[in-house]
């Protein structure tokens, strides 16, 4: 199964293609501002900055469902990640990632990846989904994962080249 044809909004309004991003390696995040994991963002980014050239993409989507640690709107949220975390990686519209309101991004994300014991809900902030350079789920990373724990997954990921190319 590869990436579904959808158009993804950015913090700033703009609307991009997901196809946009074929052929890249995907670290998608569910993100929160509030959040004990919200440190992850450091390390997310130093991923990005370090694999970027390689493909890699790092794509965080604030999330408000677990606990409401998500609460500001968008002009919040990238101020909050520029000043906190310098992040550069692409930040995208908050939103939903269970329920019948979900983006169907995450749909196809937890469908292709279901967690533990087969379950497809996310149970929290920072929950990441490695997707390969073929627009396929690798792997699915709980919010305990580090960035850097997940680093050689993500190094295996862009070492392989794609099938399609």
């Amino acid at each position: 199964m590869s990436l579904p044809i959808l158009t993804l909004e950015r913090l700033d309004g703009a609307q991009e293609a997901l196809s946009f991003y074929n052929g890249k390696v995907l670290l998608v995040v569910n993100v929160a501002s509030q959040c004990g994991f919200t440190p992850q963002y450091s390390g997310l980014e130093s991923l990005y900055r370090k694999y970027k050239d390689q493909g890699l993409v790092v794509m965080g989507f604030p999330c408000n469902q677990f606990g409401t640690q998500e609460p500001g709107e968008s002009h919040d949220i990238a101020s909050f990640c520029e000043s906190r975390f310098q992040v550069s990686f692409p930040m995208f519209k908050k939103c939903e990632v269970n329920g019948p309101g979900a983006h169907p991004f995450f749909d196809f994300l937890k469908t292709s990846a279901p967690g533990l014991l087969g379950t497809e809900a996310i149970k929290w902030n920072f929950t990441k989904f490695l997707v390969n350079r073929d627009g396929q789920v690798q792997q699915r990373f709980g919010s305990m994962d580090s960035p850097e724990k997940i680093e050689p997954h993500l190094m295996a990921a862009l070492n392989t080249h794609s099938l399609k190319g």
